[in-house]
């Protein structure tokens, strides 16, 4: 992380901060005054009552001051309790220069469920929740861990507590990963639902668990199999395609073809993970089709996105490195075949 050249030279800065932001700021064991320092090692962080005071070079001062001011800012607008996630993507944020402060970008409040409020953690989260605002179809591709789907759900939560839209419709490819459905136990409904486990529970968490079913009896929320989207024309609703990675050129074709009237989609995915035995994959071919067309929007989330344990990102980094390397081995192969061919 880039710091300031001025580092012969220290300073102090002091902020003060009323005792309930300065409870919700620190959080258990002072675990602010820990994550900030991990930030900017430099700087030594005292606390006293309702006074925070930083020391050490005048550049990394500012910085962690700064830092500060921002994360005492996302508290005052209620954010509950700050993670090193928040921690790092503000800083992130600061120290590149983003033009979007950390307390207006990681702060605005998506949808509120039991004392818990989904929120963007980071500045590519962020800008994916904005695309879904400004665009009929957005695709969210990145590796697992990136709120790719949650935030997607999120957003479909808050459309319909909005009357945006008048259902919810969450789907995804019931890809047989080593197992074949047909040797699972069970009716058609025990066999999917290990597929749509993962939706169910987000739901759970976004909205009370008394009404999910009643939703789901009455239709308003509907999780299916992306077979069950054949024929249909999905009006007035808001439609998430999950593990879109996992559907075949065909089936993206189909399943984009049902919007209908005054409906949204979301189509997430993560192409490292493709689990489709034979043949290509929808959402690597979907990019090269529809890339340029208005209101169809492409969001790229990365490992800096991973709000996970932070070991997650630093994992995604490790295989994607693996990866570039074993293509690059097959490719010099091949190129070897066709030289002595």
């Amino acid at each position: 992380m880039p710091r300031s050249e001025n580092s012969t030279t220290t300073s102090d800065a002091v902020i003060q901060v009323d005792g309930l932001a300065m409870v919700r700021l620190l959080g258990p064991q002072d675990r602010l005054v820990t994550l900030v320092e991990k930030q900017y090692p430099s700087v030594s962080i005292h606390v006293r009552g309702n006074q925070i005071t930083l020391q050490g070079p005048n550049g990394d001062v500012e910085a962690a001051r700064r830092l500060v001011d921002e994360l005492v800012e996302m508290v005052r607008n209620g954010n509950e309790e700050l993670t090193e996630i928040e921690v790092t993507a503000s800083a992130r944020m600061l120290d590149t220069g983003s033009s979007v402060s950390p307390s207006a970008a990681l702060g605005e409040p998506i949808v509120s469920s039991r004392g818990k409020t989904v929120r963007a953690k980071t500045l590519g989260q962020k800008k994916y929740v904005d695309a879904i605002d400004e665009n009929t179809i957005v695709f969210g591709i990145g590796p697992a861990g990136t709120g790719k789907t949650y935030l997607a759900m999120a957003k479909a939560v808050q459309a319909l507590q909005r009357k945006e839209v008048n259902r919810i419709i969450l789907t995804r490819p019931a890809v047989e990963a080593g197992e074949r459905l047909g040797y699972l136990p069970g009716s058609l409904t025990d066999k999917i639902d290990p597929y749509l486990r993962p939706l169910f529970d987000a739901l759970n968490e976004m909205l009370d668990p008394e009404i999910v079913p009643k939703l789901l009896a009455t239709g308003t929320i509907e999780v299916a199999p992306l077979a069950y989207m054949r024929g249909r024309t999905l009006n007035d609703s808001f439609i998430v395609l999950d593990e879109a990675q996992n559907t075949t050129p065909e089936q993206m074709k189909m399943f984009l073809t049902r919007l209908g009237f005054g409906s949204r989609m979301v189509v997430t995915g993560d192409i490292t993970q493709i689990d489709l035995p034979l043949g290509t994959s929808g959402l690597q071919v979907v990019r090269g089709v529809l890339d340029g067309i208005e209101d169809i929007h492409f969001a790229t989330l990365t490992s800096e996105d991973v709000v996970r344990h932070t070991l997650v990102g630093q994992i995604v980094d490790a295989y994607t490195k693996y990866d570039q390397i074993q293509l690059a081995k097959r490719d010099s192969a091949a190129a070897r075949r066709g030289e002595r061919a």
